[in-house]
């Protein structure tokens, strides 16, 4: 679960290559797995330049350091996508696992499950979504938004150049932008209030915007989102 505050455009049926545009909405079930594959593995991009002896750095993502965000998504998040992958009931409150200082490789053997998951799912399946019902391939949204906003996340608190793939953020902004609502943001609540952003931005300015970050993070009087 992306962590806010404590998280007419054109359709098209195929992956655009990376940098080739904004407001992109990938609409294909192959394309949206595809596009899956690309936001998991720049993730493992990101978390294997990791070094331990930055785990206590800060990160744009509340009051978490660079440990809790690996903790999070290694021992908490992935293994709930991976319960929703398979059309399952991910449960969000529990504790994280615990998870070994090899985050890397926790996160590859995750990774692989994930992906075997979503390779294996009935797309067509009902699973339940926002107290009603909707196909199991909507998972794969939240699935994109959650890996992309974190990855940024992790690449900002470590310094990291690590080049993001835009497709991914085009993606997961056009979708988000049909399904995040003013409602949903504020005190306690899952997000926090958008960062205003230039249009014309990178990808994953606007991405992080979007969902609460200052893309200049960390600046003078920043308060993490």
């Amino acid at each position: 679960m992306i962590r806010g505050s404590q998280a007419s455009r054109p359709v098209i049926g195929r992956l655009t290559p990376a940098g080739s545009g904004k407001g992109i909405l990938v609409t294909t079930d192959a394309s949206k797995l595809d596009l899956l594959e690309r936001a998991v593995t720049q993730l493992d991009a990101v978390i294997a330049r990791v070094g331990p002896e930055e785990e206590a750095l800060p990160t744009p993502c509340g009051d978490w350091d660079v440990k809790a965000l690996l903790t999070h998504l290694v021992g908490h998040s992935v293994p709930n996508l991976i319960v929703a992958a398979g059309g399952g009931a991910p449960d969000w409150q529990a504790e994280p696992e615990a998870v070994s200082a090899d985050w890397s490789g926790a996160y590859r053997r995750e990774a692989g499950e994930l992906l075997a998951a979503w390779r294996a799912a009935d797309m067509d399946s009902m699973v339940t979504s926002g107290g009603g019902q909707a196909p199991l391939r909507s998972r794969a949204d939240q699935q994109l938004a959650e890996l992309a906003v974190h990855t940024w996340d992790l690449a900002k608190a470590t310094g990291q150049d690590t080049p993001l793939d835009p497709t991914v953020a085009e993606h997961t902004l056009s979708w988000s932008h049909q399904v995040l609502k003013p409602e949903y943001r504020g005190a306690g609540k899952a997000f926090g209030p958008e960062v205003p952003v230039a249009a014309d931005a990178p990808s994953y300015d606007r991405l992080a915007g979007w969902f609460g970050r200052n893309p200049a993070w960390p600046a003078d009087g920043d308060e993490p989102s």
